[in-house]
């Protein structure tokens, strides 16, 4: 699709966060390389984030079983740190610095066109979050990144973790649109197919260096998504904003 002409009934879009608005490799990096100097920051960085997926699947298996509630990334993010320090040999830091080193997840920067691109689809359209990262995360990620979101949504409104329907389908419930009226845009194809799912619009933005420069992924487009879009600028430009 070219132009907004095309989706002349789209009235939100939602964001998934880390990867495809936030650049989070690099800003864990960055972090870790002050804190923990002798360490590799960009395998530490990696590591922490391949801690997300298994610990997120244990958490959903323990509501789904009536064993567990809710938890918040933050407090996922400090369990999996933990993993990832010992894995690393790291036993000096105490609980206040590794608190302080796990809000480095509120810090990171945004892609060089996000904020940017952001704005112009906000002149048309409703753009908001849709992330597993809690509302805190999100609310200081966003004030120190300058994103200009209309609303601030995740996992926590909803009780539940993308990929659950109840993520997606929530989004349209909030601003009483039809699914058909919202699109997720994010740089997983994963996440896209289950907002597809849903009923929702999707589109796919680039991120080559989402794990780092020396670990480019593969951002093919893949059959069923709306749009498909270099950065955020590139969406903008797609949807005529």
């Amino acid at each position: 699709m070219n132009g907004q002409g095309q989706l002349p009934d789209l009235k939100v879009i939602a964001f998934d966060v880390f990867g495809t608005v936030v650049d989070w490799h690099s800003g864990i990096a960055a972090e870790v390389a002050q804190v923990l100097p002798d360490v590799d920051s960009g395998a530490f960085a990696l590591a922490w984030r391949r801690g997300y997926q298994p610990a997120m699947k244990t958490v959903m298996a323990r509501i789904a079983s009536g064993e567990g509630g809710f938890t918040l990334l933050d407090d996922l993010h400090l369990g999996i740190l933990e993993h990832v320090l010992a894995e690393f040999g790291v036993t000096h830091l105490d609980d206040e610095r590794k608190r302080e080193l796990n809000r480095a997840w509120h810090r990171l920067p945004a892609w060089p066109d996000a904020v940017q691109g952001l704005t112009r689809l906000k002149r048309k359209y409703t753009i908001c979050t849709l992330s597993n990262g809690n509302i805190g995360l999100l609310t200081d990620m966003a004030k120190r990144a300058g994103l200009p979101w209309d609303c601030v949504l995740s996992a926590e409104v909803f009780r539940a973790y993308k990929p659950d329907s109840r993520t997606y389908l929530g989004v349209a419930k909030v601003f009483d649109v039809p699914p058909e009226q919202v699109m997720l845009a994010a740089a997983h194809h994963d996440d896209l197919a289950a907002a597809r799912g849903c009923g929702l619009l999707t589109g796919y933005i680039e991120r080559p260096l989402e794990f780092g420069v020396a670990n480019p992924k593969d951002v093919s487009p893949q059959p069923g998504n709306t749009l498909h879009a270099r950065d955020i600028d590139a969406l903008a430009d797609l949807l005529g904003c």
